[in-house]
């Protein structure tokens, strides 16, 4: 499988935040990908958004190596 491939496979995912995402911070997500999970480094789909640690997040987009976007899954 190819870089872009692996890339665009990411998007749509769904991971568990395990460090709070938001306005001025760096976050982590746990995403389950390639038969396992994986830690990333992640920031909010919309630049305003604070997503608390616990929070079910889609992957909105991927920055290899290890730098994903994400937003909420579901409605609070």
């Amino acid at each position: 499988m190819d870089e872009a491939s692996m890339d665009s496979s990411m998007v749509g995912l769904l991971g568990r935040v395990t460090g709070v995402v938001g306005p001025g911070l760096v976050g982590e997500v746990i995403v389950r990908i390639r038969g396992g999970a994986e830690h990333f480094l992640a920031y909010a789909a919309s630049p305003k958004e604070r997503i608390e640690t616990g929070t079910v997040v889609m992957v909105m987009e991927h920055l290899p190596p290890r730098t994903v976007y994400v937003t909420a899954a579901y409605d609070s």
